[in-house]
């Protein structure tokens, strides 16, 4: 038995609060078990320095975590000057993904920043920051459309993320605080609604683990993304509905 009880294809409880952030042009608080990050996008007529007059535009994140998100205080990155590798990495995959799935030439020159910021902890959070980025990028793309400053929604797909590995109970879905912890094997996936691979992170803990599990624990991933591709559609159509 899993610590939560969940099935090993279980995925925790999901939910994306869009609008949260009143004065960005998309925002979406996401919910997934015990971890709630805030994914905050906001549009800039402008492009970095090489990508000025090349007519097209950019995506980009930040990501942080406030200092009592984990079980004990963490200092603030600001506060010590500097970011951590870690805090580089997530927010490099994140905005990586999310250009995955967008026309930057039909962008046009303006930029769009994918602010992400995990106010609670268990798990996940960079899965969790991928998955509700989309939604708020998703939200900016279509005031920008309403407002006819884009012709069409520049998206060429939806993206979402989920993380697996192997622990004492088997291959698991979408891994909680107590699991990752202990867990003998953790993967990232980032996945596509149509099917395709924007990126796998994956590292074995104790010793390297076989193809066949790595297949399985793919697996896991597409089926568990199904409900995360659905939670994005529904935050996006009550939104738009209202």
């Amino acid at each position: 038995m899993r610590p939560s009880g969940r099935a090993h294809d279980a995925m925790r409880a999901v939910s994306i609060e869009t609008g949260f952030a009143r004065h960005a042009e998309g925002s979406a608080l996401i919910r997934i078990g015990g971890t709630e990050v805030l994914c905050v996008a906001s549009v800039e007529q402008r492009v970095p320095p090489f990508l000025k007059g090349k007519g097209t535009g950019w995506i980009t994140a930040e990501y942080g975590m406030l200092p009592r998100a984990t079980h004990n205080r963490g200092s603030r990155e600001a506060a010590k000057g500097k970011q951590s590798g870690r805090t580089q990495e997530i927010q490099r995959l994140i905005g990586r993904s999310l250009r995955a799935v967008t026309d930057l030439k039909a962008l046009g020159e303006m930029s769009i920043t994918l602010d992400c910021d995990v106010l609670n902890a268990d798990g996940g959070t960079r899965c969790a920051s991928v998955t509700g980025a989309w939604v708020a990028l998703r939200l900016a793309l279509g005031k920008l459309h309403h407002g006819r400053v884009l012709k069409t929604i520049p998206l060429t797909g939806q993206v979402a993320a989920v993380s697996c590995g192997l622990t004492a109970n088997g291959a698991v879905l979408d891994l909680d605080y107590a699991e990752d912890s202990a867990a003998s094997a953790d993967t990232n996936f980032i996945l596509t609604a149509n099917g395709g691979i924007v990126e796998i992170q994956g590292t074995a803990e104790e010793k390297p683990f076989s193809e066949n599990e790595f297949f399985t624990l793919l697996g896991l991933a597409k089926h568990g993304v199904q409900k995360l591709f659905t939670a994005q559609n529904e935050a996006i159509g009550t939104t738009e509905a209202a």
